[in-house]
């Protein structure tokens, strides 16, 4: 957790952020862990300096989705507080991340007459054709929180991503759209309220991660964004610098700690601190297999355990994560199109050997995504770690000329069908749970 420059500092010597607009706040409510960062752009020099970082431990959400909104506001609250200590701004308003298996996305086609005599195409058609978007129908249970156009086709001509300024009299558009439960929503916008803040947007936590750990060049060529947070895992796949693919599904960090915890026989608190310490999720990047110690529970004696006993817990559920984040790839059409191989990401990524492994299952080659580039200044060297990249990418999503094409949408009524991941939930559990009776079987 980052420490706060001046726990001491005066309430009255900070400063309401209302008098600086150029500050901008991401706000990440995760599964295990709330993270508030405070940024403002420096002009002069094109980058972002980050003022301040308040982080706190979340204990109201599974997979996640607010189960508890009283414990997710205090711990908003919390860290909320530190972030104003740190950087000595009075947060009003917040970017929010969103996430939660309740995510669904699919693509559809819409289509609109140019009105123009001229028949030049100009930004307010490309709006039209987008506001046309939020017709389609959906279940009333959910709502519309993204609508990304892809690419356009006038006149029959396809492969058009920026028609604005051409001549045509019909312009058809491949959207996707993103949609999330209404109550899952509410009660993540209830809990804002209640500690205080405004919500400006709720962004997908895939879209905006990739504003922290994708450049240009990988979103051309196609990569695909794996972030492992502690509920949930969060696939985004891009191609020709548009997002093309968007998949979650809640097998994520917080599994792995269970199993720690079922495998070793100690508590929860215990198992996260012996994976982060000693875990390693493939063998062969364990350099010299140390024996260490885990203190025994009200007077039992301490246990003896080997990183390489603790890496055959750990390695078959990081395995699985990998796989349902390839089958939903896979599923995508996209697998082949991935120049730009795999970039895992969020705070299960910093396992040792997560790379190694991931390389294994993928086939292809993987880097570890860290929020770098345009970051620069203030606290920039404390968020260059994966387990910021959701909260760095809200700052730099709001910041971005583009932010306006990912709008939060109003309730609309669309048909969304199921996600792929929820297919896949039952085998993939089916296979974890046999390799996990076989770990067993051979102690």
């Amino acid at each position: 957790m980052i420490a706060t420059k001046n726990q001491s500092t005066d309430r009255a010597d900070i400063i309401d952020a209302s008098s600086r607009p150029d500050i901008i706040v991401g706000l990440d409510i995760g599964t295990t862990k709330i993270c508030v960062i405070v940024a403002a752009p420096d002009r002069e020099h094109d980058t972002v300096n980050i003022l301040g970082v308040g982080v706190a431990e979340s204990s109201g959400l599974n997979r996640g989705v607010v189960v508890n909104i009283e414990k997710t506001v205090r711990s908003i609250e919390l860290a909320v507080e530190r972030a104003e200590m740190s950087s000595g701004v009075k947060i009003h308003d917040v970017y929010v991340g969103i996430a939660g298996d309740h995510i669904q996305s699919f693509q559809t086609r819409n289509i609109i007459a140019i009105s123009n005599p001229s028949g030049e195409i100009t930004q307010s058609d490309v709006q039209r054709l987008i506001e046309d978007s939020h017709n389609i129908a959906i279940p009333s249970d959910r709502r519309i929180l993204h609508i990304i156009p892809q690419d356009f086709i006038i006149d029959g001509q396809d492969g058009i991503t920026d028609p604005i300024g051409m001549s045509g009299v019909r312009m058809e558009a491949n959207v996707h759209v993103v949609t999330g439960l209404v109550t899952a929503i509410q009660n993540i916008h209830r809990c804002i309220e209640r500690a205080g803040l405004k919500v400006r947007e709720l962004v997908l936590e895939p879209i905006a991660s990739s504003h922290a750990v994708l450049d240009k060049a990988e979103k051309e060529i196609g990569v695909a964004l794996v972030d492992i947070g502690g509920g949930t895992t969060d696939v985004a796949i891009f191609e020709d610098g548009v997002i093309r693919h968007t998949a979650m599904f809640g097998i994520a960090g917080n599994k792995v700690t269970d199993d720690v915890k079922k495998g070793l026989g100690i508590i929860q608190t215990q198992a996260e601190s012996v994976k982060l310490t000693y875990g390693h999720a493939h063998q062969q990047s364990i350099m010299q297999d140390e024996v260490f110690m885990i203190p025994g529970i009200n007077g039992r004696k301490p246990m003896e355990v080997s990183k390489s006993l603790l890496c055959q817990i750990i390695q078959p559920r990081m395995e699985e994560i990998f796989e349902f984040a390839f089958a939903e790839i896979k599923r995508s059409g996209y697998a082949r199109n991935l120049s730009g191989g795999i970039v895992i990401t969020g705070g299960c990524s910093q396992l040792r050997g997560a790379e190694e492994l991931a390389e294994q299952v993928f086939g292809m080659p993987v880097k570890i995504g860290i929020p770098s580039g345009v970051i620069e200044g203030g606290l920039a060297p404390e968020v260059q770690a994966p387990m910021y990249a959701t909260a760095v990418g809200l700052v730099l999503y709001a910041l971005n000329s583009n932010a306006n094409v990912h709008q939060e949408i109003p309730y609309q009524d669309v048909q969304t069908p199921i996600s792929p991941s929820q297919k896949t939930n039952e085998n993939g559990y089916k296979t974890f749970i046999s390799r996990v009776k076989n770990f067993f079987d051979e102690l």
